[in-house]
């Protein structure tokens, strides 16, 4: 059985279908990493790319 590590709090998750969350432990812990995802504390590496307003990452980019 594969076990992994719940990216939110480090307990192992064992990666079966029981495990509803999986990777994460709990409902709780997914709803952690998705709020920190809204609130721009991770991101995926992208170019910078300068704007009027100034530098943007190129996934802001309006393409108008």
């Amino acid at each position: 059985m594969t076990v992994v590590r719940c990216p939110t709090c480090d307990r192992p998750v064992e990666w079966t279908e029981a495990s509803r969350w999986r990777p994460f432990c709990s409902e709780r812990c997914k709803l952690i990493d998705l709020g920190a995802w809204a609130a721009e504390k991770h991101a995926i590496p992208g170019e910078v790319v300068e704007t009027e307003d100034g530098p943007k990452r190129e996934r802001d980019r309006d393409d108008d």
